[in-house]
């Protein structure tokens, strides 16, 4: 941590002497464990896909935390059926599960919200998916811990979906996050990507199984690390 501050600092110092800019770090760099001391605290946030419903205990959450090993302490904080938005019919961030994210402390955070709001009585209100976003990333890039923070792209819907939930939706979402994360300077996870061309993975057209869970983790871990794959 000090050789980054140090860097840091005659980097500043050298664009303040040539008049130069000092150019943004990349959020979706990978995540530097040397610069933590102890165990990296990963908050994953979401709703019943985080959770791992569907997942038969196999959550991505769980996933990941075996594919970062003891250098990290996952937790999940997924949950059921919670939407971003704030007037939603269950806001995520009215629920206990967000303020026990919050007092975990997190110094890295995934959030996958969206999937619930594509429902006809929540998307209504899409006009403020983004400010409630940007509401939401407030709140945890206020703690002390200061966070490197990730959104990520809802996972699809195949065919008509299901619980009122569909593919239309989270397609209207992506230009919003793509927007979010831009402005917010936090980086991006394509879970949609993950599992574009898996629809098998998601029997009930919402919630994916251990294997789409898996191939989620895989996405995440991939962005975390810089990794490509295990070992290298």
């Amino acid at each position: 941590m000090f050789r980054l501050l140090y860097h840091l600092t005659i980097v500043n110092l050298v664009c303040a002497l040539t008049g130069s800019t000092v150019v943004a770090a990349d959020p979706n760099r990978p995540i530097q464990v040397d610069d933590y001391q102890g165990a990296i605290r990963l908050a994953c946030v979401g709703d019943s896909i985080t959770a791992g419903v569907g997942a038969g205990g196999n959550s991505y959450p769980k996933q990941l935390a075996a594919l970062l090993g003891d250098k990290w302490n996952v937790g999940n904080f997924g949950d059921s059926g919670s939407t971003l938005l704030n007037q939603g019919d269950k806001p995520y961030q009215k629920q206990r599960t967000f303020t026990a994210a919050l007092q975990f402390r997190p110094q890295v955070v995934i959030i996958m919200l969206g999937t619930n709001d594509t429902k006809p009585q929540n998307w209504k209100l899409k006009d403020r998916f983004a400010a409630d976003y940007h509401d939401l990333l407030g709140k945890f890039s206020r703690l002390a811990t200061k966070p490197r923070i990730f959104i990520c792209y809802p996972v699809p819907v195949p065919g008509e979906g299901n619980f009122g939930i569909n593919e239309q939706g989270v397609k209207e979402q992506r230009p919003l996050i793509t927007r979010v994360a831009k402005e917010a300077k936090v980086g991006v996870i394509d879970m949609y990507e993950a599992l574009k061309d898996h629809p098998e993975t998601l029997p009930d057209r919402v919630h994916p199984n251990a294997r789409g869970a898996g191939l989620m983790a895989r996405a995440a871990w991939r962005v975390l690390t810089g990794k490509k794959t295990a070992g290298k």
